[in-house]
C-alpha cells in the first residue's frame, strides 16, 4: 500500500479560507465553527521550509486528539461534535485532509502562549547559565543541562504577529493581558496538564521536557484548551532510555531538522533551504515513532 502523499497546502472549495499559518490552514464553517487542517509544512527558526515532512500533519492531529480525550476532565477543549462528512461533502477534497483535519468551536484565542518547563534545556538552559534563573524564576545553583527541575515551572510568552518572534514575559505581565482570574487559571491548568502528561508519557518511555499550550474563551467566558496539545511540535520529547543529565538528549521533534540546518550556510531568513529526501524521511520516522509509543494501548 502506497503511503499518502505529503500535503503542503490544502484546498477546500466550499469553505472560505481564513488563514494559512506556519503549519495549519484554517477555514470558516458557518459562524460558530472552524475547520483546522494540519498540513505537513515544517517551520524552523520561524521560516516555513519548502519541503514538507510526509505524514507529519496526521501525526500531530492524532497525538493532539489523543491528549484532548485524555485531559477533557481537566479542562474542556475546542473539538466540536461535527463530522468531516457534514462539513465537506466532496469526497475527493475530504480524502486529501482525512486524518489531519478537525472541526472546532470558534473561540476567542488568548494572547499568551502557556509554556511549562520540567527540564533545563533550550533557551531555559541558556538563561540559567547567564542568570541562574529562567524568565525571572530563580532556580537552585549547580543544575546541569537537561536536568529535571525540582518542580515544573510556568514561563509564558506573548504571542507575536505572524513573522515576528514570541517574547518571554513574566506571569505578572500576563495579568494585564488576560485579567487576574484567567491568568491564574491558565497557569494552574497548564502546570496540571503538564504534570499529568509527563507522568503518563514517562511510563510509556518518553520524557516531556517542556511544552506549550494555547487557550481560548467562549462567549460565556469559559476557558478552553485550543490549537494543539502535547505534540512533537509543541513539546520537546526525549526517549527515556537515552536520557542522561549533562547533555542535550536526542528528541522526537523537529530538533533533528534544526540540527541539520545549523550545518548549512543559511542565514535563517526566508526562503528556507530545500531538505534532502533522506532528511525528511528520518524526521517523518521520528514523528511517527513518537505517536506509536504514546498512543499504543
Amino acid at each position: 500500500m502506497t503511503a499518502p502523499a505529503a500535503l503542503f497546502e490544502s484546498s477546500i472549495s466550499n469553505l472560505n479560507l481564513l488563514s494559512r499559518g506556519k503549519v495549519r490552514d484554517i477555514y470558516k464553517v458557518g459562524d460558530k465553527h472552524l475547520l483546522i487542517v494540519t498540513t505537513d509544512r515544517l517551520s524552523a527558526f520561524d521560516v516555513v521550509l519548502p519541503d514538507p515532512i510526509p505524514g507529519k500533519g496526521r501525526v500531530l492531529t492524532s497525538v493532539s486528539n489523543f491528549w484532548f480525550e485524555k485531559t477533557k476532565h481537566v479542562i474542556p477543549n475546542h473539538l466540536a461534535d461535527l463530522s468531516l462528512e457534514q462539513v465537506i461533502p466532496n469526497e475527493a477534497e475530504r480524502a486529501q485532509i482525512e486524518g489531519r483535519a478537525i472541526i472546532v468551536k470558534r473561540l476567542k484565542p488568548l494572547p499568551v502562549e502557556a509554556i511549562v518547563r520540567g527540564y533545563l534545556i533550550g533557551s531555559g538552559w541558556k538563561d540559567y547559565q547567564e542568570s541562574g534563573a529562567i524568565c525571572g524564576i530563580t532556580l537552585p545553583q549547580g543544575l546541569q543541562q537537561a536536568q529535571q527541575l525540582p518542580e515544573a515551572i510556568y514561563t509564558p510568552s506573548s504571542k507575536a504577529a505572524v513573522g515576528d518572534h514570541d517574547e518571554n514575559i513574566s506571569f505578572a505581565q500576563t495579568i494585564p493581558l488576560l485579567g487576574k482570574e484567567i491568568a491564574e487559571k491558565i497557569k494552574q491548568v497548564s502546570i496540571s496538564l503538564y504534570n499529568k502528561a509527563a507522568i503518563f508519557a514517562k511510563e510509556k518511555g518518553i520524557i516531556i521536557a517542556d511544552t506549550k499550550f494555547e487557550f481560548g474563551l467562549d462567549d460565556k467566558g469559559i476557558l478552553y484548551l485550543i490549537d494543539e496539545a502535547l505534540t512533537p511540535d509543541s513539546s520537546r520529547f526525549w526517549p527515556a532510555d537515552q536520557y542522561q543529565v549533562g547533555i542535550s538528549p536526542p528528541s522526537f521533534d523537529k530538533q533533528y531538522i534544526r540540527d541539520y540546518l545549523e550545518t548549512l550556510d543559511w542565514d535563517k531568513t526566508a526562503p528556507g533551504p530545500n531538505l534532502p529526501k533522506e532528511v525528511t524521511e528520518v524526521c517523518a520516522a521520528k514523528y511517527a515513532e513518537a505517536e506509536a509509543i504514546l498512543t499504543k494501548a
